[in-house]
């Protein structure tokens, strides 16, 4: 079993690549432009770290490969194509799902995927669309990438207990494994794949937008009077969704066994908490410079969930010049460090409210402006985006993939799909 966990360069990822089919060569050889088609359910108004991976992705390809024809194909409350590259299907609300949405038939959005004419399709989830685009690449002898942004193993045996983890990692271990090339965010989640017999997953740190989320925008005076606090207050700050795994019990009674001078604030994942000492609730930020003016005046930035697969907040906070409370465990562990700001060991009430403790025993404006030193260095998305236009065009012979050309595809030649 054997992992890429490094951050290879996009002519280190050439050398790697696979030869590609006659098939595929020919398709690819004929187009005006490379198409790449991103699916994913998790898609939703109020949603993280993938939304805004697409996003971003979005935007950056319209900039720097000109060659690329770029869509996104997600679900949405009815069947439209807004003629900026953003396809939706209708597919009905999850319950209780925070405006997730659930496609229920395979074959209808396979068949979407396929009118779409992609030169090559990456998806986002295991579930329906992940399914479909495998059926579709298949059936157009196109290249499918697998990007697994979760592992369902782990929360299945959160929500449902350790019976259900078994029977969920054999799955999504069968499902990734026919793909042609699988990405994971983190050498944490490339290590899960590896444990379910996943092979030759390549690894690629997510990024952030330095320029919204920036040190720039912190104004702390303006964060206090929209809390009503005080300027003795010491504003601990998460931003998220209210799920289980982000564990913001643990959040909440660290704060309260501290108490004075701590203030939580919890941004979207505070929605309906009961009332508690030391906690306000702000509702969800939609506008990502609106967030990032909070983040950036927050005086700390915590995250307690101990299974993250990576963590975007986590780097938005500290592109923002804020220092992060972490665990010392999945994704987050391996950008957070005691040069950025204090992991505890366990996502523990007590190991936690030490830890914060520790944090403010320290140089918290030093930890912060290194935490922006380190974002800029690795983690921006010119940098993320670049290596997976290569790894596009390594899977399609396509050279607007790797350089920014708009000339037709280059043929290459030997690989087998699927």
């Amino acid at each position: 079993m054997a992992y890429d966990v490094q951050q290879p360069t996009p002519a280190q990822d050439q050398g790697a690549a696979p030869s590609e089919s006659p098939r595929l060569a020919l398709r690819s050889a004929g187009a005006d432009r490379p198409h790449l088609i991103d699916t994913t359910m998790l898609f939703a108004p109020r949603s993280g770290g993938v939304k805004r991976y697409l996003t971003a992705k979005r935007a950056w390809i319209a900039e720097n490969r000109p060659g690329v024809r770029h869509t996104l194909l997600v679900p949405g409350p009815r069947a439209g194509d807004d003629d900026k590259g953003l396809v939706t299907v209708h597919a009905a609300k999850l319950p209780f799902g925070d405006g997730y949405r659930w496609p229920a038939s395979i074959e209808n959005w396979a068949a979407r995927l396929a009118e779409l004419k992609p030169s090559v399709i990456e998806a986002g989830d295991p579930y329906t669309p992940g399914q479909a685009a495998l059926e579709a690449g298949q059936a157009l002898g196109v290249p499918v990438v697998g990007f697994c942004h979760s592992d369902p193993a782990s929360l299945a045996a959160l929500h449902f207990g350790e019976w259900a983890k078994r029977p969920v990692e054999k799955r999504w271990a069968r499902l990734f494994s026919r793909f042609d090339r699988v990405v994971a965010p983190s050498r944490f989640i490339a290590a899960r794949l590896g444990e379910a017999g996943v092979d030759g997953v390549v690894c690629r740190p997510l990024g952030v937008d330095v320029q919204t989320f920036h040190p720039s925008r912190r104004d702390r005076s303006w964060l206090l009077k929209k809390l009503g606090l005080s300027a003795d207050r010491r504003v601990l700050m998460f931003a998220g969704r209210p799920a289980k795994e982000k564990n913001i019990d643990v959040l909440i009674e660290a704060v309260q066994r501290l108490g004075d001078p701590y203030v939580l604030v919890l941004v979207g994942a505070g929605a309906g908490l009961p009332p508690e000492d030391k906690v306000l609730a702000v509702s969800y930020e939609r506008d990502p410079r609106g967030l990032a003016k909070m983040i950036a005046s927050a005086d700390a930035f915590v995250h307690a969930n101990d299974r993250e697969p990576f963590g975007l907040i986590v780097l938005e906070a500290m592109a923002s010049g804020v220092p992060v409370v972490g665990v010392n465990a999945g994704g987050v562990a391996e950008t957070v460090d005691e040069s950025v700001g204090q992991l505890s060991p366990f996502a523990e009430p007590e190991d936690y409210a030490q830890a914060i403790e520790a944090l403010f025993a320290r140089d918290v404006e030093a930890l912060g402006r290194a935490a922006r030193t380190k974002v800029e260095a690795l983690f921006s998305w010119d940098r993320v985006f670049t290596d997976l236009s290569a790894l596009y065009g390594d899977l399609t012979g396509a050279e607007a993939f790797r350089t920014g050309s708009d000339h037709p595809a280059h043929a290459v030649a030997g690989r087998k799909l699927l």
